[in-house]
């Protein structure tokens, strides 16, 4: 994986459920991974390797949805010799899942 997210970043991620009771609009995006035209916004995290949050692969903005997608499945990933990347601290901002363009709440 190209710009893994550190330990600090993944610590400050609220852990699965923590965030249940609040509506996937106003959720915060703690991080962006992306390849091509495929992102992943992560909201929760278990501290291992399941998030929850929000993917939509290929611009397909029709089938998006919210779920669980795993850690080390994203870092596994790699399309004509380029790995996934995590947008990096310094570029992504932390923000609700409505201020996020790809997102469709």
């Amino acid at each position: 994986m190209w710009q893994t997210p550190s330990q600090r970043r993944l610590d400050a991620i609220p852990r699965l459920y923590e965030t249940e009771k609040i509506p996937l609009r106003d959720k915060l995006i703690y991080l962006h991974f992306y390849i091509f035209n495929s992102h992943w916004f992560a909201c929760e995290f278990d501290g291992v390797d399941r998030f929850f949050g929000f993917a939509m692969l290929n611009n397909d903005d029709i089938n998006a949805e919210w779920g669980y997608f795993s850690f080390s499945e994203l870092k596994s990933i790699t399309i004509y010799s380029t790995q996934i990347c995590c947008e990096p601290e310094e570029s992504w901002l932390i923000r609700p899942a409505s201020e996020v363009e790809h997102i469709r709440v």
